[in-house]
């Protein structure tokens, strides 16, 4: 396939660009702890990250949203993660060079997430990337959240630019389908935390990425 026609890329948010997991695995387990049951180790909890609130329930308390008990475990869930969501969280430290590659080059970058506004406009700033991103998405901006294309198709809308002009970059399955349904060019951070489900080269996805910087030269930047 060709990227010549690449004009920006767009970039989920836990697990391709941030390092959330030891906020989001500390919320499951401060959680477990009120319930008096034990912490679960972090590998555990991990890989669930970027399915949301609803893997890390079912990671640490085998509850999906059929559960009568969910309901009230995500919302006791979501509001202590709010209380120490920037406390771990990092920009992953390979990912970095590659963010400053791109606004090197003025090479438009932007975010599309499921993560809720509410912590996603505080964490963004928490870690300076409000002033670099060129739009950012997050899960209840559009009026569907992603494997829906709807929130890809709003942040090209708001870049000016054709869907088929972006890459859509991300960790999750989800990031894929709702990536190739926007009609974008996707690709799989391998470096991200993939969930427990099929492996990434069945995913469908137009290219793996193993490392940031692999994304630099598919895009003749490196």
């Amino acid at each position: 396939m060709s990227w010549e026609g690449i004009q920006a890329v767009l970039f989920d948010l836990d697990g391709t660009l941030i390092d959330s997991a030891p906020d989001l695995a500390g919320a499951a387990n401060d959680l477990r702890a009120a319930h008096g049951l034990p912490a679960l180790p972090y590998a555990s909890l991990r890989p669930m990250v970027g399915a949301g609130a609803k893997g890390m329930l079912g990671a640490a308390f085998d509850v999906g949203p059929q559960h009568e008990r969910f309901a009230e475990l995500r919302d006791d869930f979501l509001r202590r993660y709010e209380l120490r969501m920037t406390r771990e969280t990092r920009v992953f430290e390979a990912v970095l060079p590659m963010l400053d590659a791109l606004d090197a080059r003025q090479y438009p970058w932007g975010i599309v997430t499921n993560k809720a506004s509410r912590f996603t406009d505080p964490l963004v700033r928490s870690l300076a990337l409000h002033g670099r991103a060129a739009t950012v998405i997050a899960g209840d901006t559009a009026a569907h959240a992603k494997p829906h294309p709807a929130p890809l198709l709003e942040a090209a809308r708001r870049m000016n630019l054709e869907p088929s002009r972006c890459a859509y970059v991300g960790d999750d399955l989800r990031d894929v389908q709702a990536g190739r349904a926007a009609g974008m060019t996707t690709v799989v951070a391998a470096w991200g935390y993939l969930g427990a489900g099929e492996p990434i080269d069945t995913w469908g996805a137009h290219c793996i990425a193993y490392r940031p910087a692999d994304l630099l030269n598919l895009l003749g930047l490196a």
